[in-house]
């Protein structure tokens, strides 16, 4: 499989993605879309709606640091505009729309440069508030602010306490406080898309357990357990979350029904490419200290089960690593227990 026919695959839109985008009203506006993700995402917007049948625009607005993002999404019909959205006059000429996907955030480097973290992730989004009262807003977050929570406690759910580890974690909470009070101030509908671990085959957590096991570097089981989603899913119940806007903001975990053993993952991947798998920690301490885990069914509730199976995400990626497929090379730090990216 080359990229072309990855993002192909990645973006066709699902029979439920096609009758959800004719009930949207309006032209969709993706802020941040020129990362690994947006350009997908878009492209899977607009194809949704041409599947539809329907007249609608999907506008993508970046500094595009991906350098094959900008021509993928023009190529199928995406509207682009270059805007850094902390230049004041920048902003104030994008187009007015109903519908926005917000996706600007900054995690990595967080450690060594926390100011800016915490200027792209809470004060921007202030910014984009403020510019944009009346529109619907799905506003990407993370899980990683619920902090550790028990094994035992079947995942974090969207009203249980948050408790961020570490200053990146801290900002996405303060992203979200944030823009839950200008929701409050200008009555306007938002949905925060707490995203766990999507994956492709070119990254993902599932990339880097293959890659580690390849490499024969040791796969840390303090982490004891994750849960992972196919980034199409992922794509498509961002895009229909446009219609579970509410005041005060809706809040939805998205990541796989699973919840995905570290060790037993290992141990399939070391299986399917021929490797047995190294490992440092203990999954008993793990389990005893608490990971970050969601629970995924209010998402169900809302918009159904993910379509991609986790047995095939794993296959695929495996043999994505073994023909010598590109990494996009965004490793997801998913061993990580201290908050610090």
């Amino acid at each position: 499989m080359t990229d072309r026919e990855l993002l192909t695959m990645m973006t066709e839109p699902s029979r439920r993605l096609i009758e959800d985008i004719r009930r949207i009203p309006g032209d969709i506006l993706i802020l941040g879309c020129g990362g690994k993700v947006g350009p997908s995402l878009a492209i899977q917007a607009k194809r949704a709606i041409e599947a539809a049948g329907i007249q609608k625009e999907v506008i993508g607005a970046s500094l595009f640091d991906y350098e094959d993002a900008a021509p993928s999404m023009l190529e199928h019909g995406v509207r682009l505009i270059e805007a850094d959205f902390f230049d004041p006059d920048a902003l104030r000429r994008l187009p007015d729309v109903p519908n926005i996907i917000f996706m600007v955030g900054r995690k990595f480097g967080t450690y060594k440069n926390q100011t800016t973290t915490w200027a792209i992730n809470a004060m921007l989004p202030c910014k984009i508030c403020e510019r944009f009262p009346n529109a619907n807003i799905v506003a990407f977050s993370t899980t990683n602010i619920y902090g550790n929570y028990p094994v035992a406690g079947g995942g974090c759910v969207e009203d249980g306490p948050l408790n961020p580890i570490g200053e990146y974690s801290q900002t996405c909470l303060g992203r979200e406080r944030l823009m839950e009070h200008f929701s409050r101030k200008n009555g306007t509908p938002m949905l925060f898309f707490r995203l766990n671990y999507a994956i492709d085959l070119r990254y993902g957590v599932l990339y880097d357990i293959a890659r580690n096991v390849l490499d024969g570097t040791p796969i840390n089981l303090d982490v004891p357990l994750f849960a992972c989603i196919w980034q199409g899913d992922a794509n498509e119940y961002a895009i229909r979350s446009l219609l579970h806007c509410d005041c005060p903001p809706n809040a939805v975990n998205v990541s796989g029904p699973e919840t995905i053993s570290t060790l037993w993952a290992a141990n399939e991947m070391g299986k399917l490419l021929g490797r047995e798998p190294v490992f440092s920690g203990s999954t008993e301490n793990g389990l005893r200290a608490g990971c970050i885990f969601p629970n995924t069914t209010k998402l169900s509730q809302l918009m159904g089960y993910p379509t991609m199976a986790l047995r095939d995400m794993m296959q695929m990626v495996a043999e994505w690593i073994m023909a010598g497929g590109r990494s996009i090379n965004a490793p997801t730090h998913f061993e990580s227990t201290d908050g610090k990216y």
